[in-house]
């Protein structure tokens, strides 16, 4: 959450002319106002996330549901929770993609082994991304026994400059 600055003592001016306050903004509450716009306008926007539970199966090269992606700076944030264990092993690993400077470009998070509901895996990365290409996530999944491993995944996709 963004940090605002505290809002002035003084929000309107109390000129009087004819008998009647004039209503205008004092110069420190233009500055808060203005300052407050700044720090809004810098703030990452988050463009798309999802979240899918009980996930049994790798999930294919998939894109975010951005209508229009401009170039820029994005941060792709994943975070997975083995939420039912294999009998006898399991693997999970989170691959994101994205186009850079025309280079198709992937990162991958470390294979989840653990085999138990509290193995967990995050990861955060930040992706130069050109114009009109798509920023997408995919899972490889891997399970053996009787009992399959299923997982609970969220992915985001956040403009941050």
């Amino acid at each position: 959450m963004a940090n605002l600055a505290p809002t002035p003592a003084i929000v309107v001016e109390q000129d009087v002319t004819n008998g009647r306050i004039s209503g205008r903004l004092t110069f420190l509450m233009r500055y808060w106002l203005l300052s407050l716009a700044d720090r809004i306008n810098a703030t990452p926007e988050i463009l798309a996330s999802v979240k899918a539970s009980t996930q049994a199966a790798s999930i294919s090269a998939t894109s975010f549901s951005i209508l229009s992606v401009s170039p820029g700076l994005y941060r792709l944030s994943m975070s997975a929770r083995i939420s039912r264990a294999a009998t006898t092993s399991s693997s999970l690993i989170v691959t994101f993609g994205w186009t850079s400077g025309g280079v198709s470009c992937t990162t991958a998070s470390p294979a989840m082994t653990g085999n138990t509901t509290a193995t967990v895996s995050s990861l955060t990365v930040l992706a130069r991304v050109d114009e009109a290409t798509a920023i997408t996530y995919a899972t490889t999944y891997a399970s053996a026994g009787g009992t399959t491993m299923q997982y609970d995944l969220d992915v985001s996709c956040e403009l941050v400059a």
